[in-house]
């Protein structure tokens, strides 16, 4: 994407932590503060940033670099770079068009997205904004069983192709910054089918413990539909075994944002003995704190697969709309593209635990 191109909102935004200022500038104090924040003393959320930071590149040099690709893959299928666009709730706090526009954009950029239960529009309708794109759809236990398969079974009739089951969620971490605004979700059409939820803060998420969120739950799930199953919220490597052996095709090594239990290991610290555990069963990606190219470098240097960016891409959302979600992409794959030669690597698989320190 050229610089010629861009909106003028947009023309100042180099990096993908530029866009938060502007998110700010468009969205309201409490809708901010409800995606931007974390749980209790939000010392895993910010731990989230600064511990992909932390690590230190060996490049090779002299290599002969015979084009540069950095595109990927997830459960099979080419992606334009070994990055999608991680489940958020009520993408309308953040633009008009909400998960549809932030769809679109992903579709442009040729990377998935991931759509949650708690999203601002029905999932039929985002996947009418772009109706070839490489979409999954995240699970919430919500209401009753009955209820939750109907959704899993809608989505696999609109044409998401894989199910990503939240597994971190028992209840709902304590989230100070929206005890202080007063902040509660507001409609969610996954949610308000089932009219009792509503009477909670949150839809009704915060109780999945209620529901029965087990091992044996999960079992249930993975005969639902034909989806592939991929597990998201694992840091201890005996969960991401047993996930494996259940037959999840990928895990994700999450903590949810820093938005669950503060004071939990960071990602990247999780993520290579998960990688240890799984030894090849399933795919394991990554999310939590990803900022740069090069965060997504390190990702794959400890053995991810893919990295799954959230809150960036919500607030190029809100800079721009589908605009400021390519732009986003557009800046990743940039730094991708200038790293790779510079670590001596032509492709991401070239990418391995060798680089780093």
């Amino acid at each position: 994407m050229s610089e010629s191109w861009l909106p003028a909102e947009l023309a100042g935004v180099v990096r993908l932590a530029d866009f938060e200022a502007l998110a700010r500038e468009r969205m309201t104090a409490q809708a901010f503060d409800y995606v931007a924040g974390g749980a209790w003393d939000e010392v895993t959320l910010r731990e989230s940033v600064v511990a992909w930071q932390r690590f230190r590149f060996i490049p090779r040099v002299l290599r002969e670099i015979d084009g540069i690709d950095v595109s990927g893959a997830f459960l099979g299928k080419s992606s334009a770079m070994p990055v999608a666009i991680a489940p958020m709730a009520v993408q309308a706090l953040a633009h008009a068009g909400a998960e549809a526009e932030l769809l679109a954009g992903a579709a442009a950029a040729g990377i998935p997205y991931a759509l949650s239960t708690t999203s601002s529009m029905t999932m039929e309708d985002v996947a009418a904004a772009a109706p070839d794109a490489e979409r999954w759809f995240q699970l919430y236990l919500v209401g009753d069983m009955a209820h939750s398969r109907r959704l899993v079974e809608r989505a696999e009739r609109a044409g998401y192709t894989a199910l990503v089951v939240t597994v971190d969620l028992p209840v709902l971490g304590r989230r100070e910054r929206d005890v202080r605004s007063g902040f509660t979700l507001p409609g969610l059409p996954h949610v308000d089918e089932v009219r009792e939820a509503r009477a909670e803060r949150y839809g009704g998420i915060e109780g999945q413990w209620r529901n029965g969120l087990t091992w044996r739950t999960i079992e249930d799930i993975g005969t639902w539909s034909s989806l592939p199953l991929v597990l998201k919220g694992i840091l201890h490597p005996e969960d991401a075994r047993r996930a494996a052996e259940l037959g999840a095709k990928a895990v994700v090594v999450s903590t949810h944002g820093g938005r669950q239990v503060d004071r939990v290991i960071a990602a990247p610290e999780a993520l290579p003995p998960v990688v240890a555990a799984i030894d090849g069963a399933c795919e394991v990606w990554v999310d939590g704190g990803v900022r740069r190219g090069l965060d997504v470098l390190v990702a794959l240097a400890l053995g991810a697969s893919g990295v799954l960016v959230g809150r960036p891409f919500y607030w190029a959302l809100a800079a721009a709309g589908r605009d400021g979600v390519q732009h986003a992409a557009a800046l990743l794959r940039g730094e991708l593209e200038l790293a790779l030669p510079l670590l001596g690597c032509s492709s991401m698989a070239d990418v391995d635990r060798s680089l780093l320190a």
